[in-house]
């Protein structure tokens, strides 16, 4: 005979064992949303590659910015780029339908990405033009099924991803849009209405959301306005309780003027945010491949482009601190991951495949660094008590020199990921130890442009 339907849930709430846990709810406050604890997954992937497309990347030059730099900030280089390439009254909007994408295979993206190491990808949903690379009810004539490639490509990319690979998807989003009337309007009010929030920003949130399930929302271009405009906690605070992705979604901290390294899932604080120290909350830096630019230049240079020894140092620096690393592509108008991104992608992935240990699933351990020698940092392996030291420079004399660890005769081993045989080691008293490395040829290395000791029974 059953109780009152009251009966699981008071039980539920009174913690007894065995029975099911209430779901915590979240109210539209930063006081409650910012006490969801973040999903494991998020810190548990150190890793993403983050994708920014749209109809910036027909013109591809100078910025994904084109369209402000050109019409509003009216900068020379943008001007003269199009009075020399394109005819008198040529708009931003005409660069639509030349929007083509049609090599893009959501497949072989899905490969790269998978081949990359990454263990979540960011896609721009929309930036900050305004443009859709879904089908938005919201967004008439100016998306990517009614304009250019007639595809829904978030959807695309949304079911190689899932399909092919064990990353997690996720949609960036700009808030606001730069010439977006309804915008302008309420900017011109002070932001005292909210004519664009309530009938275009908001109502694309709440579509990608139930739409593509997305397991990352990284908001982004508040246009100087308050999260109280964009009704940010009210969102999230859906988005936390009553949405698909409820128990697994993650998001950054940009909702509003004043959010940023404030309030939401994880910081971001400013792009390409490296501190090179510890943070008490979970943070993310996320940065491009090319030095000057999110979207994909035409006009780049291959010093433009990151090598791949800068990027495993951007990696290793971020999550020894404690962060994930978000690394930036550009595809072109036509769909194509270029040459260039590709090969950095793949270099950073057969680097992982040696030293992801050091990486994947780790936490900060009490250094970050070392106080001896520079370029050597720290993370720290929970299952397996394993503290790993990511050097970055070879030292010529073979011999390199750790002044943190605290080693125990007898006990402490040390493996250099990669090479099977124990590394030899000294103590230097209380704390410190000097490692012999292997006499390797470059063709024995296991890996290059970083190597990974793993330390056990250190402390």
């Amino acid at each position: 005979m059953s109780g009152p339907p009251g009966l699981p849930l008071l039980l539920g709430l009174l913690g007894l064992p065995g029975l099911p846990q209430a779901r915590p709810r979240y109210e539209p406050a930063w006081g409650s949303l910012d006490a969801r604890p973040l999903p494991a997954w998020f810190d548990e992937a150190k890793f993403g590659v983050f994708i920014h497309w749209g109809v910036f990347s027909v013109p591809s030059f100078g910025s994904e910015w084109f369209w402000w730099y050109w019409q509003k900030e009216k900068r020379e280089p943008y001007v003269k780029f199009m009075d020399t390439n394109y005819p008198p009254g040529f708009s931003y909007e005409d660069f639509g339908p030349l929007f083509t994408a049609e090599f893009f295979d959501p497949n072989q993206w899905a490969d790269i990405l998978k081949a990359s190491g990454a263990k979540y990808v960011v896609l721009t949903s929309k930036h900050h033009e305004g443009f859709t690379l879904w089908g938005s009810k919201y967004s008439w004539n100016w998306n990517a099924v009614d304009v250019g490639p007639k595809r829904d490509l978030v959807a695309e990319l949304a079911t190689s991803v899932r399909n092919r690979t064990d990353l997690h998807f996720g949609l960036y989003h700009s808030l606001f849009e730069w010439f977006n009337p309804l915008f302008l309007e309420d900017a011109t009010n002070a932001f005292n209405t909210s004519k664009f929030p309530t009938s275009k920003s908001l109502p694309e949130l709440y579509e990608i959301v139930t739409k593509y399930q997305p397991e990352i929302i990284w908001s982004d271009g508040d246009g100087n306005a308050p999260d109280t405009y964009w009704n940010s906690t009210g969102f999230l605070a859906w988005l936390y309780n009553d949405s698909p992705v409820r128990d697994t979604v993650v998001t950054n901290d940009r909702w509003g003027a004043g959010s940023i390294c404030a309030h939401g899932g994880f910081y971001t604080c400013s792009d390409r945010y490296n501190p090179g120290h510890l943070l008490p909350h979970k943070w993310e830096n996320c940065m491009t491949i090319d030095r000057s630019s999110w979207g994909y230049r035409r006009d780049a240079r291959l010093r433009d482009y990151l090598p791949i020894e800068d990027l495993v140092k951007q990696l290793v620096e971020t999550v020894s601190c404690g962060g994930n690393l978000l690394m930036n592509i550009g595809p072109t108008h036509d769909g194509r991951i270029a040459v260039v991104f590709e090969e950095r992608l793949r270099q950073v992935g057969s680097w992982l495949k040696v030293n992801g240990e050091a990486i994947y699933g780790t936490k900060p351990w009490r250094a970050q660094n070392d106080t001896v020698t520079p370029g050597v940092w720290y993370t720290f392996s929970p299952k397996e008590g394993e503290v790993s030291a990511i050097f970055l420079n070879w030292p010529v004399s073979g011999i390199l020199e750790l002044g943190e660890p605290r080693a125990k005769l007898g006990e402490t081993q040390v493996k250099l990921a990669g090479y099977r045989e124990l590394l030899k080691w000294v103590a230097l008293g209380e704390k410190g130890m000097v490692i012999a490395l292997p006499q390797l040829t470059p063709q024995q290395m296991p890996c290059q442009w970083g190597w990974t000791l793993q330390l056990t029974d250190v402390d």
